[in-house]
């Protein structure tokens, strides 16, 4: 039998190198691959977050919708008629709308509280926190029109706060009855929270004497985006 034939040792040199070359080769175009696989990916994800970011901010950037007709039946009828002729003013849109269950009220709160805002909405009061921010948020209605039914509120009742951030929810800590001067009621608080002042008594005749107070405080467990 003859021995099998001998491959030369530059043979095996040649082969070898063929073989890593081909190896070396694989591993790139594989490599290659991959990072045009991941940047596709990649990009695919920054279009992605870009384009639900741009659509947040649209969101978020819409204006809030003025709630409907108020429910008029324990509003008093000089009210009724200030209020209609309010709406046919100009009015900016809404810091915030502010609901509270118990009593099926549902409202804008405008900026400022003159007549005309109070009138038409309920008003943010000057110099306090805004809506849905850090601190004290002070609120201003009418007694004989959108803040009538606070005299059946009490301790734990919800409110909601629905601001551009989104929707938060208050519990109704105390309510009160303070003199017109004592404006210590919308001093800062550590917590964030909402004073909800009108006149009192409600049924009063004429020029009401004192002021009805409503603290909430946020819900630990409240909803919304808040900072």
């Amino acid at each position: 039998m003859e021995p099998p034939p001998q491959i030369s040792p530059t043979r095996q040199r040649l082969s070898a190198r063929r073989a890593g070359l081909w190896a070396e080769r694989t591993a790139w175009t594989f490599g290659v691959v991959c990072l045009a696989a991941y940047g596709g990916l990649y990009v695919d994800g920054v279009s992605g977050a870009r384009h639900e970011l741009e659509r947040f901010a649209l969101l978020q950037s819409a204006p809030l919708r003025e709630p409907a007709a108020p429910d008029l039946s324990l509003w008093d009828g000089e009210r009724i008629s200030a209020w209609r002729l309010a709406l046919t003013e100009p009015a900016p849109p809404p810091l915030a709308v502010l609901r509270i269950p118990k009593i099926r009220l549902e409202v804008a709160v405008l900026h400022g509280t003159d007549d005309v805002t109070l009138n038409r909405a309920v008003g943010h009061i000057d110099d306090t926190a805004l809506p849905g921010t850090d601190g004290n948020s002070g609120i201003a209605g009418h007694r004989d029109g959108f803040f009538r039914g606070l005299k059946d509120i009490g301790p734990e009742d919800a409110i909601e706060l629905e601001t551009l951030r989104g929707k938060e929810v208050y519990r109704v800590e105390r309510t009160w009855v303070v003199d017109p001067e004592d404006v210590s009621v919308l001093d800062p608080t550590p917590r964030r929270s909402l004073t909800l002042v009108t006149c009192y008594p409600f049924y009063h005749v004429g020029p009401a004497p004192q002021r009805y107070i409503v603290r909430a405080v946020r819900a630990d467990n409240g909803s919304g985006r808040s900072p």
